[in-house]
């Protein structure tokens, strides 16, 4: 009887693969744009569902978390631990884009009072726009990405993009909860 061999951690991830989760990742990036800033929303005094930006704010919160946890059982080579604890903030990470998109098809944009001035409208602006969405919109096929080497057992290559993964994605998840944060205090 033949021996079963674990799959070579070395093998060349196909182009193809890379090239297709990008492209879902830039098909997902324009929808979300365009469910944000060119759709109008379905309801548009904004009664229902209200619960849902604190909702994203929470599984964002979540999120990182099990990001967190994950980061200290690699370093203690609990690999079972950081697998279950990676899986779990990408299920979180799934929940929100869910509730997220359901967010900005019933609300639409996040329109914040017109005098945008002081320390906080910068600070908001400035996380928001210049790092939280480019960021987010980084960190979708990185994400993607790092799980399909982690599946298909390309651990290196894994371990090489989750230092870029990682950070970004901890990011995006912190950022995410302090936007909340802010749109709150701004909006009031």
């Amino acid at each position: 009887m033949p021996a079963i061999t674990a799959p070579n951690p070395n093998y060349r991830t196909p182009p193809s693969i890379i090239a297709t989760i990008i492209g879902v990742s830039a098909v997902a990036s324009i929808f979300i744009f365009w469910l944000v800033y060119v759709h109008p929303p379905v309801d548009t005094a904004g009664t229902t569902f209200r619960f849902l930006p604190a909702l994203n704010a929470t599984l964002n919160a979540l999120c990182t978390v099990f990001l967190l946890f994950g980061l200290r059982y690699i370093k203690a080579r609990h690999i079972i631990a950081h697998r279950n604890s990676m899986f779990a903030a990408f299920l979180v990470s799934a929940a929100f884009l869910v509730s997220y998109l359901a967010t900005y098809f019933l609300h639409g944009e996040t329109h914040l009072p017109i005098a945008h001035t002081g320390a906080l409208w910068y600070t908001y602006a400035i996380v928001l726009f210049a790092t939280h969405i480019p960021l987010a919109i980084i960190a979708l096929p990185l994400i993607l990405i790092t799980f399909f080497l982690s599946l298909t057992g390309r651990f290196p290559a894994h371990r090489k993009l989750a230092r870029w993964t990682y950070p970004i994605w901890l990011y995006v998840s912190v950022s995410g909860v302090f936007v909340y944060l802010l749109q709150a205090v701004v909006h009031k």
